[in-house]
C-alpha cells in the first residue's frame, strides 16, 4: 500500500506525493474527512477534492488492492467512528472482494455517527469480458457479476452510504456534505493558511551551490580527473578520445602523476622500466610477503597489500631518496663528485641508489644496462643519470659493489623525464604490482600450501630448557 498520512501529525510511505503537494492539499492541519482507498494513486487525488470542496483531510489510509488484502475498511471505520474530528469518511473502492459490502454491512449494523461516502471503480468492465482482471491482484469480478462495482454500489446506497453517480460527482458530494456538517454545527470553519505562508524545504546542496547562493568550502581538491560527464576526462582529456588515438598506459600516468602528456619517447622509456621492474623472484621481501599470503589462503588484495608493505627503506624505497640525493648532488656538486660523497658521507650516509649485494662490476646488473641503453638509443636528455654514473666511477673504485643499482638508476632517468621526486616510488610499486599478482596468482594454480619456517633456518638464541621456580 502507498501508506498513511495524517494532516498535521505524521506521514508513513510515499502517500501525498512531494511537498508542494501536501501544502497545496491542506495536509499541513487537520481538516473533517478520514479517506481510505484501495489506489494509492487516487488516495492524493481525493485528498486534493477534499481540500478543494471541503476543509481538508484528518488522515488517509491506503489499504492496497491485493486478492487477499490484509486488513479491511471496517478496521479503520471502527478508529475513524471514535476520532471526534472525523465528521465523515470516503470509501473509493473498486470491482472485486467483499471488503466494500462489508463497510455497508458496518454502517447500516447501527446509527452511526460519521457520514459515509463511496466510490466503486469498474463500471467499465460491463461493456468488458466477463472475470477480467484490471491493475490490482484483487480488481476482478466474478463470472456472474459479483463483486462489481454496480452491485457494491447498490449495496452501499441501499446500507445508507452517500454514492455520488461517477467519480466526476464527487467533489461535488463532498461540498454537499461538508456544508450539511457546517450548518449542523458539526464543522467550524477554520481559516486557511495560504501555501505561500507555510515553510518551504530547505534547498538542496547542489541547487544553491548551482544558483550561487552559498559557497561550500570543498573537502578535498583534485587537480586530475573529474567524473561529472559522460566519461572520466584525464586533465581535461576524454578517456575514450586518449584510447581511440592510440595513447597508451604510459601516457595515462604522466597525465595521472605529473599533469603531463608525455612524449611517445618518454612512455616508451616509462614501459621500459615498468617492464624491467616488474619482478625479481620470489625471494624477495614484497614477493615473499605475497606468497606467504597466498599460500594461507587470503585473497588477492590482501596479499598483494602485504607485498607492498614491505616496501620502505630496504626494499625498493630508495628511488625516492636517490632521485632526491643525486638531483642535490648534480645542483650543489655538478663538478664535485667526491665532495658530493663527502657531504653524503658526514650527513647522511650511503648515496641511495647505490651498492648492490650481489651485483658488481664484473657481475653487471643486466636490468640497469638495458635502461642506460634504452635512454641512448631513444635519443634523451639523461643529466642526473649522467652524474649518478660519474658518481658510480669514484665508488666503484673503493670497492666493486658500489655501482649504480636499479632504483638508482629509475630514480635519475624518470627525474630527468620531468617527474616529481614524490611520485618516483609510485613506478617501483605500480611495477612490482604486477609481480606480486603473479606470485600470487602462481601459488593458487599451484596449489601452494601454508608456509611455515624450518627449524633450521631459524637462530634460536634462547636458553635451553629449565625448571619454572616456585612462585613466592
Amino acid at each position: 500500500a502507498i501508506g498513511i498520512l495524517s494532516a498535521g501529525e505524521c506521514r508513513l510511505g510515499v502517500i501525498g506525493g512531494e511537498y508542494n503537494n501536501l501544502k497545496l492539499s491542506k495536509l499541513s492541519r487537520q481538516g473533517s474527512f478520514g479517506v481510505l482507498t484501495k489506489s494509492g494513486g487516487l488516495s492524493n487525488e481525493i485528498m486534493w477534492l477534499v481540500s478543494q470542496f471541503a476543509d481538508g483531510i484528518t488522515t488517509t489510509i491506503g489499504i492496497g488492492g491485493d486478492t487477499y488484502p490484509c486488513t479491511d475498511f471496517v478496521t479503520f471505520l471502527e478508529l475513524f467512528e471514535k476520532d471526534p474530528q472525523t465528521k465523515s469518511v470516503i470509501i473509493v473502492g473498486e470491482m472485486g472482494g467483499d471488503l466494500e459490502e462489508q463497510a455497508a454491512e458496518w454502517y447500516s449494523a447501527k446509527p452511526r455517527r460519521i457520514k459515509l461516502i463511496a466510490v466503486v471503480s469498474g463500471f467499465c468492465q460491463e461493456t468488458l469480458p466477463k472475470g477480467m482482471k484490471f491493475g490490482h491482484a484483487g480488481a476482478k469480478e466474478g463470472e456472474r457479476g459479483e463483486g462489481s462495482a454496480r452491485s457494491k454500489t447498490e449495496i452501499l446506497v441501499k446500507a445508507g452510504v452517500i454514492a455520488p453517480p461517477t467519480f466526476g460527482d464527487l467533489g461535488d458530494t463532498i461540498k454537499t456534505v461538508y456544508e450539511d456538517l457546517k450548518s449542523t454545527g458539526q464543522i467550524k470553519e477554520v481559516e486557511d493558511i495560504h501555501p505561500s505562508d507555510l515553510p518551504d524545504l530547505p534547498r538542496k546542496v547542489e541547487e544553491v551551490i548551482t544558483a550561487g547562493d552559498v559557497m561550500v568550502q570543498p573537502l578535498i581538491k583534485t587537480t586530475i580527473t573529474d567524473d561529472r560527464g559522460e566519461e572520466p576526462l584525464y586533465c581535461g582529456y576524454p578517456a575514450s578520445e586518449l584510447i581511440n588515438k592510440g595513447y597508451e598506459i604510459p601516457h595515462i600516468m604522466g597525465l595521472l602523476w605529473n599533469k603531463r602528456l608525455v612524449s611517445d619517447k618518454e612512455a616508451d622509456m616509462m614501459r621500459r622500466i615498468i617492464m624491467m621492474a616488474a619482478d625479481h623472484g620470489p625471494c624477495v621481501s614484497g614477493a615473499f610477503a605475497t606468497i606467504m599470503g597466498a599460500c594461507a589462503g587470503i585473497g588477492m588484495p590482501q596479499s598483494v597489500a602485504a607485498g607492498l608493505i614491505m616496501i620502505g627503506p630496504r626494499f625498493g624505497g630508495a628511488v625516492t631518496d636517490a632521485g632526491k640525493y643525486f638531483n642535490y648532488g648534480l645542483v650543489n656538486y655538478p663538478n664535485d663528485v667526491p665532495g658530493f660523497l663527502a657531504h653524503m658521507k658526514k650527513n647522511f650516509g650511503p648515496v641511495p641508489g647505490i651498492g648492490h649485494r650481489v651485483k658488481s662490476l664484473k657481475n653487471p646488473d643486466k636490468r640497469v644496462k638495458e635502461l642506460i641503453k634504452a635512454t641512448i638509443e631513444l635519443d634523451l636528455r639523461t643529466p642526473h643519470l649522467d652524474y649518478a654514473l660519474e658518481v658510480e666511477k669514484v665508488t666503484t673504485a673503493k670497492k666493486d659493489n658500489l655501482i649504480l643499482n636499479v632504483d638508482g638508476c629509475m630514480a635519475c632517468i624518470l627525474t630527468d623525464l620531468g617527474f616529481p621526486n614524490e611520485t618516483l616510488n609510485g613506478f617501483f610499486v605500480m611495477a612490482r604490482t604486477i609481480g606480486m599478482i603473479g606470485h600470487w596468482c602462481d601459488q593458487k594454480r599451484e596449489g601452494g600450501r601454508l608456509v611455515r619456517l624450518f627449524n633450521y633456518l631459524v637462530n634460536f638464541a634462547v636458553p635451553r630448557a629449565r625448571d619454572v621456580p616456585d612462585k613466592k
